[in-house]
């Protein structure tokens, strides 16, 4: 396996969500969404992240200051996601090993995407592949252009898109593997040529392809994990899909949830074999549950509950703690 980074980028201030808090650590079902991106990441073999930070970057760099795994590069001046990587040529110099590129405010990312990312980058042996997406409804995306026989030419933003082309519905979620060599080759050749008058990361990809470099695109994003978050609602629904997901491992794992669309459980929860979470229950927080729990309805344990195998929690109680 290739050695491997990321650059997760996270400078964005995103006036949608009309917040005083860094973007990407808005929670969902508990956790930041840049700590799910980081996470993914992690478990995909990405050895080092790059965080690009901005607004809110004393905010970002506070949380995460501890971690061995995260570099932290300042983005001054909101030019573009191209501009955002051109930030980190220093951090990458000498590096010759595969450089993943991410949006932190993507909390839906799986592992299991990155890992066939990563994958069909190795075996194509391309100097750029990109994850894609179809989506019944694309506005806002950048649009995946292809030839006839279905090789990439590029990737066109939404406002930059005629009307013809808003009809593609193969979007780009952001999602990319780089060689990292021929990557800071083609960000110093990046120029704002477009709409906003910004620096595009699909530049990069465009200028590989002028130059004969293979570049490779995988439809591997399912419709729901392309979301970004960029307004308080969408960071509802992400939450919605999340504990949809935590809630269906917990079930393989064993645990019964009476009624799924009326539990919430955080993501930090642990839950033993064969308990029962009754509902209009709230596990909030690293709450720990033993085996043959039985809890609420209506129960809420906050942060720091631990309930011993064989305990009822029972109907209305709030706890903090439950000891032997």
């Amino acid at each position: 396996m290739s050695e491997r980074v990321a650059i997760i980028l996270a400078a964005g201030q995103s006036t949608r969500m009309n917040t005083k808090t860094a973007k990407v650590l808005h929670e969902v079902c508990g956790r930041p969404m840049l700590e799910w991106v980081l996470d993914a990441c992690r478990a995909a073999g990405v050895q080092k992240h790059i965080v690009v930070v901005g607004y809110g970057k004393e905010q970002i760099i506070d949380r995460y200051k501890d971690a061995d795994d995260i570099e932290f590069v300042e983005q001054t001046e909101q030019k573009g996601t191209g501009h955002a990587v051109m930030c980190c040529r220093d951090n990458l110099a000498g590096f010759t090993g595969q450089t993943l590129i991410l949006c932190g405010d993507a909390p839906l990312i799986r592992t299991e995407t990155l890992n066939e990312l990563t994958k069909k980058h190795e075996q194509e042996k391309s100097a750029v592949t990109l994850a894609t997406a179809v989506m019944s409804d694309p506005t806002g995306y950048g649009r995946i252009i292809r030839d006839g026989y279905g090789n990439i030419q590029g990737i066109l933003e939404h406002n930059d898109c005629d009307e013809r082309q808003r009809l593609i519905t193969e979007i780009n979620p952001g999602y990319f593997c780089f060689q990292t060599p021929l990557l800071l080759e083609a960000l110093d050749k990046i120029t704002p040529n477009n709409v906003k008058n910004e620096y595009y990361l699909t530049d990069a990809l465009h200028l590989l392809l002028a130059d004969g470099h293979k570049a490779t695109a995988v439809t591997a994003v399912a419709a729901e994990d392309a979301m970004g978050v960029n307004n308080r609602r969408q960071l509802s629904l992400a939450g919605k899909i999340m504990q949809e997901r935590i809630q269906d491992r917990m079930m393989d794992a064993g645990v019964t949830i009476v009624d799924p669309p009326n539990t919430w459980i955080d993501a930090r929860a642990e839950i033993g074999q064969d308990a029962v979470i009754e509902p209009f229950t709230c596990i909030s927080g690293a709450v720990k549950i033993g085996d043959n729990c039985r809890i609420g309805p209506f129960a809420y344990l906050y942060e720091g509950a631990v309930v011993p195998a064989d305990a009822v929690v029972g109907v209305f109680q709030k706890l903090k703690q439950v000891s032997e």
